[in-house]
């Protein structure tokens, strides 16, 4: 495998499942809700992770079978746990090479994913290699440019306490995250009928411990490599900041919306 593509090989499970994991799933079950495809058929889920989208695809699509390919032996082994119907496998793989024939699923599918590979152009490409003529294409990515609420609150704490660090956010260098871009990258591989939507997925937390613990675990994501570096003292610091700025109920709870944009089209039959 590219040594480029290694930085992108998520690891530390349990981090992940903590902060992003969670919330997967349920953007998953928004996602097959808004994808156009037909109830059965064979799938691929490209960057499978922890197979949050293999999950709620054999929960609500009725499938043939669905592979999940990912680069990580970690994450592929979390799926392969969590996941016991035999109508799954799961494969290690790069999107940019999928270990997988031409011309073979009803439904190629990528969430949250794209904007981690280097160059997610020949990973579109791959897609659409793999699909069917008349097969489905479809992904999806956090809307790290616009409503994602929950990194834009720690990410402005992060900057009011420690303003060299605000340049440790990798929001700004997500260049697909935004409908144009994605569209754009659809269409490039030779897709037809190219839709853009918006997802907004609720998060509720039931107090601050629950918004901030996972962001001190020792994850891949560059918000958990920040913090949970920090001496107690900053760490301290940082949390003071983020109780003094967060939109809490009168409850204690607190309730953020994040984005994602997905993207679907349908590769041509001639």
């Amino acid at each position: 495998m590219a040594d480029v593509f290694e930085p992108y090989i998520f690891r530390a499970t349990d981090a992940y499942e903590a902060y992003v994991g969670r919330w997967s799933r349920p953007l998953a079950e928004a996602f097959l809700a808004w994808f156009t495809v037909p109830t059965a058929g064979r799938w691929l889920d490209v960057g499978c992770g922890t197979g949050a989208l293999t999950a709620a695809v054999l929960d609500a699509t009725d499938p043939i079978g669905v592979v999940g390919i990912d680069p990580s032996p970690e994450f592929l082994g979390a799926a392969q746990r969590h996941i016991s119907d035999p109508r799954a496998c799961f494969e290690l793989g790069d999107a940019r090479a999928l270990p997988v024939t031409s011309d073979d699923y009803d439904a190629v599918v990528a969430g949250l994913v794209l904007n981690f590979v280097p160059d997610p152009a020949p990973a579109v490409a791959e897609m659409v290699r793999v699909a069917r003529p008349g097969g489905a294409v479809g992904a999806y990515v956090w809307d790290y440019h616009g409503t994602m609420q929950r990194a834009q609150y720690l990410w402005d704490a992060i900057a009011a306490t420690d303003a060299e660090a605000a340049t440790l956010d990798p929001r700004p260098h997500f260049h697909t995250c935004e409908p144009a871009p994605m569209a754009d990258l659809f269409r490039a591989a030779g897709l037809g009928d190219v839709v853009v939507g918006a997802i907004d997925l609720p998060m509720v937390f039931r107090d601050f411990d629950e918004f901030w613990l996972p962001h001190t675990m020792a994850g891949a994501a560059a918000v958990q490599r920040y913090v949970s570096g920090l001496d107690a003292d900053r760490k301290h610091g940082l949390r003071e900041q983020l109780l003094a700025t967060l939109p809490f109920a009168a409850d204690g709870s607190l309730h953020l919306i994040d984005r994602a944009w997905a993207v679907q089209g349908t590769k041509r039959t001639a």
